[in-house]
């Protein structure tokens, strides 16, 4: 096999240029390579190095073969762990939350406003029960005192009549004669309405019997008797009972 012979010097300058270029990329590529290889180790590319030129009037030596294209590694992406997928909980419904909320403070709201109510009726129906009392009292007392007035009332009118009675019998008494002592006589005298005497009894005599009847006598003489006015008060003049002495 002859040697491939440059034609000129400026030639074979630029060959060798080229091969040296040749040379630093291969050596670049190598060392890319290699640290970007994971798994697929690169093909190695066989490259024959001239140790010397060929001398002019030589043949040049064939070309180089064509670099083979530099396969690059596949990295497969390594994929994160997944994390552990939590079961989902169930949210709560916010809407109906807030709704159910409301709800809550509407019917406390009713409750408080209801027990007011109520505590506000029951002090109102206490006052009311303690007014009445008060009132029923008031009216008692009021209802007494003029049952009192009127009862002294017609206690005094009574006393009144019953000594005009006694004062008209003393002036219808005649004394006995030799009358001595003061003897007490008591008689039950029944009278009518218009102050007629219906009957006299003697609850209690004397030990004059003289004295006892002279005021017997008196007692028909003085007939009719004065009578009060007020039909309620004539029921306790239907009985008298009427005591005298002669020195009263």
């Amino acid at each position: 096999m002859n040697a491939y012979v440059y034609p000129s010097q400026q030639e074979k300058v630029i060959s060798g240029a080229s091969a040296f270029g040749m040379h630093l990329v291969f050596v670049a590529l190598l060392v890319f390579g290699v640290n970007w290889q994971k798994k697929v180790e690169p093909q190695a590319n066989i490259v024959d190095l001239w140790t010397n030129l060929p001398s002019q009037g030589q043949p040049a030596p064939p070309p180089p073969p064509p670099p083979q294209p530099e396969v690059k590694p596949q990295v497969q992406p390594v994929e994160p762990p997944k994390a552990a997928v939590k079961p989902e909980v169930a949210k709560p419904d916010i809407a109906m939350k807030d709704k159910a909320e409301k709800e809550r403070r509407a019917l406390e709201e009713k409750q408080k406003e209801a027990k007011k109510h109520a505590e506000e009726s029951q002090a109102a129906q206490k006052q009311q029960a303690a007014e009445a009392q008060r009132l029923a009292r008031e009216q008692e007392d009021a209802q007494r005192r003029v049952a009192e007035q009127a009862g002294a009332a017609q206690a005094k009118l009574r006393a009144e009549y019953i000594e005009r009675i006694r004062t008209k019998i003393k002036r219808f008494i005649v004394l006995p004669p030799n009358m001595q002592g003061n003897p007490r006589v008591e008689f039950t005298v029944v009278l009518l309405p218009s102050g007629e005497v219906l009957g006299i009894r003697t609850k209690s005599g004397s030990s004059n019997t003289a004295w006892d009847n002279a005021v017997e006598r008196a007692i028909q003489r003085a007939q009719p008797m004065p009578m009060p006015p007020d039909p309620n008060l004539l029921r306790e003049f239907r009985e008298l009972e009427l005591g005298f002495r002669p020195n009263e």
